[in-house]
């Protein structure tokens, strides 16, 4: 059980070991949220410490401190992410248990050529629009980051416009006092022929959605829409998808963070694809030859 005395948010510096072994326990690669899950067990945190605010900001200061640790982590070669957002461990991070965080923290900001704060200096790297920034991580894990620090309006906003992007008709915001957890609701109308309510739920998660909040939302959705569908930037515990799918009740659907930032990208909304042509070029040795 978490120690009711330690309600203190562990600090960027204090996270970089926990991050290392978190992975590791995960089987050397993990996602985001796998991460997050991960550490808040290791370290035994209260819910409340887990999700309580950066500062002024809705991201929660620990997943913004994890975030920091990761991206000292891959500076200093223990760990790598690719373009699907999984982070995985290096031969360097395999082969250490623990490593000098203050050290590692250190030689990253004088790569910045930044000062190093005081123990309570938990940011590294630049800032765009108060989000740490790191250059090389992929598209995915920054389009993530900026959905996860959106005013709970705009999100249900931009899940609105998604949802009619996607062929929804008649959608509306509901969320308001008194909802009963649910966000909105809309129209899917399939080959103009057939067409059934749907009530949707949109959350900005940076960890597992657990089954309870798929219950409490099939719960409230009872009597108003035929199907559910539950959009998170954070994943789902396997219960969750389980209860999802729960024989004899109203199907939910499921919409992670990895798919929320596809879907996003298929249909151009917040995100910006430039198509590449590359060049195959070869020297006609026969045109050449003497005739």
């Amino acid at each position: 059980m978490s120690d009711p005395t330690i309600d203190k948010v562990p600090s960027l510096v204090d996270l970089i070991n926990p991050t290392l072994k978190a992975i590791r326990e995960l089987g050397g690669s993990a996602k985001v949220n796998e991460i997050v899950d991960q550490v808040i067990d290791d370290l035994e945190l209260s819910e409340d410490v887990a999700t309580r605010p950066y500062k002024d900001e809705s991201t929660p200061a620990l997943s913004r401190h994890l975030a920091s640790a990761r991206t000292i982590l891959k500076f200093n070669g223990y760990i790598n992410n690719s373009q699907r957002g999984v982070w995985t461990l290096t031969s360097q991070g395999l082969a250490v248990e623990e490593i000098n965080a203050q050290e590692a923290q250190s030689k990253y900001l004088r790569s910045l050529k930044k000062p190093v704060p005081d123990e309570n200096g938990d940011d590294v790297g630049g800032e765009e629009n108060g989000i740490p920034v790191d250059e090389s991580e992929s598209w995915r894990d920054s389009l993530l980051r900026r959905l996860q620090v959106m005013p709970p309006d705009a999100f249900e906003r931009l899940c609105q416009r998604l949802l009619r992007e996607s062929g929804f008709i008649e959608v509306e915001v509901t969320g308001r006092p008194g909802d009963g957890g649910i966000d909105g609701n809309g129209i899917i109308r399939l080959e103009r022929l057939i067409s059934f309510p749907v009530s949707f739920q949109c959350k900005r998660y940076t960890s597992n959605v657990p089954a309870r909040d798929v219950r409490d939302f099939r719960g409230a959705m009872q009597g108003r829409a035929e199907k559910g569908l539950f959009i998170t930037t954070g994943g789902f515990t396997p219960a969750a998808k389980v209860e999802a799918t729960r024989d004899g009740a109203p199907p939910i659907d499921l919409i992670d963070g990895e798919a929320l930032v596809e879907l996003l990208k298929e249909l151009g909304l917040g995100v910006k694809v430039t198509q590449r042509v590359v060049e195959d070029v070869q020297v006609d040795v026969e045109f050449f030859a003497p005739s």
